[in-house]
């Protein structure tokens, strides 16, 4: 899945690029807001309503929704360029490890994969309306603290059942965007997952959506180019479930060495 279109020919004086990104910009929020209620929110109350399972098909909604804002941004801003990994469109059932580098990666993820579910931070669960989304597309909280103690346990006991059927858990497990795109700590919830459950972890990278949208800033980089992709580095074998903390500490250490060298190398090739 590549957008091969040319930046166009030219440049504008600053003010003028910077007023046309501000306005692409604000286009592609509108599509988050005001184009949500206008073109989904009825499915949305339809699958509330009437759907046997509504977890799988708000995902499911999720996902297009956020399919739909990638095609009007490659729509809008052509001179970026995005290329997704064959492998990772083709993982189905897997526990999903990648770096984080700016906002719009978790939606970038979500686009890509209708059965999936993905780990948010806690205090998004306690937002009025959007909260109740995220539980009702049965999403992880980051933290099983106080009223989400049950939450958790709910989801992770669904969970097994759901990879068994398809859904990709997506987990950013540095837990907040790199500033610098070194990869940072790695919290280890998943690989415990990944312990308890027996199964692989399936490492990703994202390069490149930092310098479309740039941590800190409002407006995206539309009128410049580059290439925002998607790869699969490998497959991490899940920890042993003998091994102790030294074990699983290895593991983690080992994914973010394996990452931190994908994305140099990467670098180095541009």
């Amino acid at each position: 899945m590549v957008n091969e279109i040319l930046p166009p020919a030219g440049r504008r004086p600053n003010g003028g690029r910077w007023a046309i990104s501000l306005l692409i910009t604000l286009i592609l929020w509108t599509y988050f807001t005001a184009g949500f209620v206008l073109l989904f929110s009825p499915f949305y109350a339809w699958a509330a309503l009437f759907a046997p399972n509504r977890a799988v098909r708000f995902r499911h909604l999720n996902s297009r929704f956020y399919q739909g804002f990638f095609r009007l941004a490659r729509g809008l801003m052509p001179g970026w360029r995005w290329r997704i990994d064959p492998r990772v469109l083709r993982l189905r059932g897997s526990l999903i490890v990648c770096n984080h580098v700016s906002y719009i990666d978790a939606i970038l993820l979500i686009s890509l994969y209708l059965r999936h579910t993905t780990i948010a931070k806690a205090r998004l669960f306690t937002i009025p309306i959007f909260g109740w989304m995220l539980r009702t597309s049965g999403y992880l909280p980051s933290r099983a603290e106080g009223h989400l103690a049950g939450l958790m346990l709910d989801r992770m006991a669904a969970l097994p059942a759901e990879l068994a059927a398809g859904t990709n858990l997506i987990v950013f497990p540095e837990g907040t965007r790199s500033r610098d795109g070194r990869v940072g700590e790695l919290h280890s919830s998943v690989f415990k997952v990944a312990r308890q459950m027996g199964r692989p972890i399936q490492l990703l990278s994202i390069q490149g959506s930092d310098r479309l949208f740039q941590p800190g800033r409002f407006v995206f980089r539309a009128l410049d180019s580059g290439t925002i992709s998607v790869d699969w580095v490998g497959e991490v074998a899940a920890p042993a479930a003998d091994g102790g903390k030294a074990a699983m500490a290895a593991v983690v250490a080992d994914t973010r060495r394996r990452l931190q060298s994908h994305l140099q190398a990467v670098a180095a090739c541009r």
